[in-house]
């Protein structure tokens, strides 16, 4: 059976914390709570350890998965040329259900998968997920499910899909659920909506007047 580490009380979650971080530091896999759904986890900046994660819920590299940062200041370490909107939108819902897509720092020593010079990041709201984050650094994180299955939302039904392929379960009890984060492409020439989520294009025109729907033709 596998062992669910409980992250729910931070006054007692050091251990288990300490065991994911250990795991994760090893090239291992972790799957921890966030404010949507579980995610599966692995160092960003280990190739192999990601290459394990797509292994694990049986996707290919040209679906690389999105990276999970403690804080705002780590996007200018992560990407280059973030547009000044990008910004905004990252003050206005970091953490929360916003997912940035920008250029990549070319000298970064990573390989998420076809990328094409881009990363997908997020600030999760989550305090379990930020006290991990705030210890290992920048975390490659997919949804802890079999592609085609039902997202985990609780650690008990991530272990049930991924089992022995994870070598710590973090379980911060039920996951919200609902609405996935909302995809926003800051690499072109104005900002574009490419999944729609928690966020929704009222509020994003709120910050950038300009920001293009998922099906709307570009200026």
């Amino acid at each position: 059976m596998t062992d669910l580490r409980d992250v729910t009380d931070p006054a007692t979650w050091g251990s288990s914390l300490d065991e994911a971080v250990h795991a994760l530091g090893r090239g291992g896999l972790a799957v921890m709570p966030t404010d949507t759904v579980y995610g599966l986890a692995a160092d960003a900046f280990a190739p192999a350890a990601v290459a394990a994660l797509l292994a694990a819920k049986g996707r290919g590299r040209q679906m690389p998965p999105p990276v999970l940062i403690p804080h705002l200041a780590t996007l200018d370490g992560l990407a280059m040329d973030v547009p000044d909107e990008a910004r905004e939108l990252a003050i206005r819902w970091w953490p929360g259900p916003l997912t940035l897509i920008v250029r990549a720092q070319p000298s970064l020593a990573w390989d998420l998968g076809e990328t094409r010079g881009t990363v997908a990041l997020r600030v999760p709201d989550h305090p379990a997920a930020l006290a991990l984050l705030s210890r290992t650094g920048p975390l490659a994180v997919s949804s802890a499910n079999r592609t085609g299955q039902a997202a985990a939302l609780t650690a008990a039904d991530a272990a049930e899909q991924l089992g022995s392929a994870v070598a710590v379960y973090l379980d911060g009890g039920p996951a919200p659920g609902g609405v996935a984060s909302t995809i926003v492409d800051a690499t072109g020439e104005g900002l574009r909506i490419v999944r729609a989520g928690a966020v929704d294009l009222a509020a994003l025109r709120g910050v950038v007047p300009e920001m293009l729907a998922p099906d709307e033709p570009g200026a």
